[in-house]
């Protein structure tokens, strides 16, 4: 990966009336990484896209993309970089072909053909050239959105919640496809509220409420999460949790379905088996079931919420919309 950064974003300020959607936000993005922006519905990364690409003016701060000033070289930018919005913006009543060789005719691409039934092939949308885009699923709108979006092979490509909404096998599809567009030298800048996508990227940014939470590499992030964690299934689940809270040394626990994280800030990593043997002791003594209680190593929801509740942030909302 390159150390040129094709996004830079320093201090970004953007408000809309008397809210303020970003604040202070710094982050780039270098040439060839999945870069991340990750949270909940609310905290900023659409509008945070949306200034990078100069459709909205900063209120404050600076952001340049592809070296360029965004606002001021919206059209030089266009050729330098590739969109994929929300929601599907092609022409339902054009074929995968006319969609195709319409968005190949707005950047000006000569010779497209070929590159179009590359795209096609790599997508695994060739059997259905011929097919109104109305007529797709919605994985196969996404992967003919992206090959309109490569036709003129942009250096930057910038995805906003591309797998929203996508069934879980085309969800997997596309990522394999994103995946391999990197690998191949492609810089990605996406936005997603999956916490299971970040995972993917080589670094992130977790944002709440416009304000940047914390920004690395996710194991980076999990390795500095202070303390130990277990892993608790038992039941009833209720009595539970309310006995683990009351634990000495239990600073939280989350629960995510039938599991409970289980957070030790004291307790060193090499003592967590130790740690996690006391809990089924407590556990087990007070009548209930334990079918799994073990040390595990905090996921990228647990990053967040520890991020959240040490900026005193509304923990219930943003996780339950970030974690999934």
């Amino acid at each position: 990966m390159s150390s040129e950064r094709l996004v830079e974003v320093t201090g970004l300020v953007r408000r809309y009336g008397a809210l303020t959607a970003v604040q202070q936000l710094s982050f780039d993005v270098r040439r060839g990484e999945m870069f991340g922006l990750i949270g909940p519905d609310g905290a900023g990364k659409t509008t945070t896209l949306r200034v990078i690409l100069g459709l909205l003016a900063p209120h404050g701060g600076s952001v340049r993309t592809c070296g360029l000033d965004p606002l001021h070289d919206r059209r030089a930018l266009s050729n330098r970089v590739g969109y994929l919005s929300q929601k599907f913006s092609l022409y339902g009543d054009l074929s995968v072909d006319e969609n195709v060789a319409f968005f190949a005719d707005i950047h000006g691409v000569p010779h497209w053909q070929a590159r179009r039934d590359e795209l096609l092939e790599m997508v695994r949308m060739t059997p259905f050239r011929k097919r109104l885009a109305s007529r797709l699923s919605g994985g196969m709108k996404q992967k003919l959105a992206l090959a309109c979006t490569l036709i003129h092979t942009p250096e930057l490509l910038v995805l906003d919640e591309p797998t929203t909404g996508v069934d879980p096998v085309s969800r997997r599809d596309f990522w394999r496809l994103l995946s391999r567009l990197q690998r191949e030298g492609l810089t990605l800048l996406l936005t997603t509220p999956y916490l299971d996508e970040a995972e993917r990227c080589q670094r992130v940014a977790l944002l709440d409420h416009g304000r940047l939470l914390t920004l690395d590499a996710p194991d980076a992030l999990r390795a500095a999460e202070p303390g130990s964690m277990v892993e608790v299934v038992a039941r009833p689940r209720r009595e539970a949790v309310a006995l683990l809270r009351g634990q000495q040394g239990v600073s939280d626990v989350e629960v995510f379905g039938e599991r409970a994280h289980v957070h030790l800030p004291q307790v060193p990593r090499d003592r967590a088996g130790a740690a996690a043997e006391d809990l089924r002791r407590a556990l087990l003594a007070s009548g209930l079931a334990v079918d799994l209680i073990r040390p595990a190593t905090p996921s990228l929801e647990d990053v967040f919420i520890a991020r959240l509740r040490a900026t005193g942030g509304a923990v219930g909302s943003a996780s339950e919309e970030a974690v999934s």
